[in-house]
């Protein structure tokens, strides 16, 4: 279901394997967070797979469309990361990442070959990894005097509201992502607490 409320993503790691003429086309798919988390993903299946001679990937991130890579990595130009993220798009995924870690197998595939295969392993990857439907969050900065502590935290656990960064002292600081299907509720239940700030980031 794609609304502006919710996304679709996976919620955990899967493996599957497509092989073709010799060649193994192994492809994981991960729920992804950011860039970050994408470059360390990417760095173990290297280490897990030095002897591979292609690591191809495509992931998506983010709710506007343009958040976006691709990596033929050595292969024909167009054979390999498109093909994957199509994969993704075509299931309308989001905040996923699909590598393809592949072992030649001494035949050439060409270019419909290998399109064909890395499509393959990316679909069978996600075939076997649930999807699941994430609120769409909107960040904002909670500011409250510790001894509100508790209430602020009821309003956060009973609407689901992710706790992103957050500096408790005296003066409490709390970021917060919160469900966009619940924003009004959410925002009404804060501002009643007396000395909330709540602010939009």
């Amino acid at each position: 279901m794609t609304n502006d409320l919710y996304y679709n993503s996976i919620e955990k790691t899967s493996v599957a394997e497509f092989k073709d003429r010799g060649s193994r086309f192994i492809a994981y798919a991960y729920p992804l967070k950011d860039v970050n988390d994408f470059k360390e993903k990417l760095a173990a299946l290297k280490k897990e797979h030095p002897k591979a001679v292609h690591h191809c990937f495509a992931y998506r991130l983010g709710l506007d469309g343009n958040n976006y890579r691709v990596s033929d990595d050595g292969e024909p130009s167009g054979t390999a990361g498109k093909p994957i993220l199509g994969q993704i798009d075509s299931r309308q995924l989001t905040n996923v990442l699909i590598v393809v870690v592949r072992y030649f197998g001494g035949t050439l595939l060409g270019v419909p070959g290998l399109i064909n295969a890395y499509k393959s392993a990316a679909a069978l990857a996600l075939q076997v990894t649930p999807v699941v439907a994430r609120p769409v969050l909107i960040n904002y900065r909670v500011q409250f005097d510790y001894t509100q502590m508790n209430e602020v935290m009821k309003v956060v656990k009973q609407f689901d509201c992710a706790v992103l960064k957050q500096e408790t002292q005296l003066f409490c600081s709390i970021e917060l992502g919160v469900p966009k299907s619940r924003l009004e509720e959410v925002l009404f239940r804060l501002k009643e607490l007396r000395g909330v700030e709540v602010e939009k980031i």
